[in-house]
């Protein structure tokens, strides 16, 4: 998987960081965020942390399984495939793979402890660390802004949090959100087959008017 951070790894080496036009200038790396435990029931973004409420499936288009809570995982499982279709595959090994729901509860941030009710997804977390100052290419962003606005607002995307992680996803409905529910109905290829034979190439296109003027819309909703 070819990102900015192999372009540039050369130079990292050196101290130097690689502004947009080529020129080297000293640079340091990214302060890592302090590791610190979860003691809550809940996650950040509110949900129960409830074992019983995980199911496995895997990502359509790859080999790659995934743990989610099962009210999350229609719009969660959306991300990935696009993410795997449009960005990078996700069943190579390269990257660190996909991580959804997890046990620890050593977190760096607190948007990580969403890992523990299964409401969160990270494609690449290796690739795109927390706090890391590696961002997408700009393509890609634009199509990581198309898949949230497929998701209407439901989803928060790591990139746009602090510290950042350009690999992680949350839901940001709470329990039992009607929204999150008719967004997942929306999304979920075992009822509808408008994105069960999704292949690359064939996915909406985000530089259309209408889909540039539907992410800008969801951008502008306030997450927590």
């Amino acid at each position: 998987m070819i990102t900015r951070r192999t372009f540039m790894g050369a130079a990292a080496g050196t101290g130097l960081l690689v502004l947009a036009d080529g020129v080297l200038v000293p640079g340091s790396a990214a302060a890592a965020p302090s590791d610190r435990r979860w003691s809550r029931d809940r996650s950040a973004n509110g949900w129960r942390i409830d074992l019983a409420a995980m199911g496995t499936h895997r990502i359509q288009g790859t080999t790659a399984k995934v743990a989610l809570h099962t009210a999350a995982a229609a719009v969660l499982l959306h991300v990935a495939r696009r993410w795997h279709y449009e960005i990078a595959p996700l069943d190579t090994g390269e990257g660190g793979g996909v991580t959804g729901h997890t046990t620890s509860r050593v977190i760096g941030a607190d948007f990580e402890s969403n890992h523990l009710s299964g409401t969160a997804i990270a494609l690449h977390p290796t690739a795109y660390p927390l706090g890391g100052s590696e961002p997408l290419w700009p393509h890609q962003e634009a199509v990581v802004r198309d898949i949230l606005a497929d998701c209407e607002g439901t989803v928060t995307w790591g990139a746009d949090l602090t510290p950042v992680k350009a690999s992680h996803f949350h839901i940001n409905a709470g329990p039992g959100s009607r929204a999150l529910a008719k967004v997942a109905t929306r999304l979920d290829t075992s009822r509808h087959s408008e994105f069960r034979t999704q292949t690359a190439g064939s996915v909406a296109d985000p530089a259309t008017l209408a889909r540039l003027a539907k992410s800008r819309r969801v951008q502008r909703i306030r997450t927590r």
